[in-house]
């Protein structure tokens, strides 16, 4: 036994240093994917606000401008939508990513415990197979605890995003309401 452990000791230090960088190349690239989306979204804002201000400095009656301005309203709910669409899937995969991460970490993590386990009620004295059992089931409930709690956040990040879902839904469908034929405000 006392062999195996600065063997294991090793071995856990590099798993959670590829683990540590592994992470962090994650969260570098989740980061890079926002700012670039941010970006283009930057520029192309930039960009409508100065063709809409363009066309409002050309309008010479007052409904003309009501109109484009009614018009504009649509186009930035759809943008919006879809932003916080992108904003979502990214920070969605980025999460992903880590709890992947994290599930690999506890699975080799929960095989290490098992392993060392095992090897302690090998090497363990006679009559100790009882406090060695314990241990065990301890350390199974614990498992089992934990296995609860992922399904659960699971199924609420699953509601969540239904419910963004919808809200985006409803809320790109209030805006496509056109304006009045005669131009004429709501």
């Amino acid at each position: 036994m006392s062999t195996l452990i600065p063997e294991n000791l090793a071995a856990a230090q590099k798993a959670q240093l590829d683990a540590l960088f592994g992470l962090s190349k994650q969260a570098f690239e989740g980061a890079e994917k926002l700012l670039q989306l941010n970006v283009q979204v930057l520029k192309s804002t930039i960009e409508e606000t100065q063709t809409r201000a363009q066309q409002a400095l050309s309008v010479q009656d007052p409904r003309e401008l009501l109109a484009l301005q009614a018009n504009a309203a649509q186009p930035f709910a759809e943008k919006t939508a879809a932003f916080g669409r992108e904003l979502y899937q990214i920070i969605s995969q980025t999460q992903a990513g880590f709890a992947h991460a994290f599930e690999e970490q506890a699975q080799a993590q929960r095989e290490r415990t098992e392993e060392i386990l095992d090897n302690v009620a090998r090497n363990a004295p006679a009559g100790s197979e009882t406090a060695v059992a314990a241990v065990k089931s301890a350390i199974n409930a614990s498992n089992a605890a934990y296995d609860s709690a992922r399904k659960a956040a699971k199924q609420a990040l699953e509601i969540t995003e239904n419910n963004l879902q919808a809200v985006t839904a409803a809320a790109v469908k209030t805006t496509q309401t056109s304006p009045p034929a005669d131009g004429s405000a709501y």
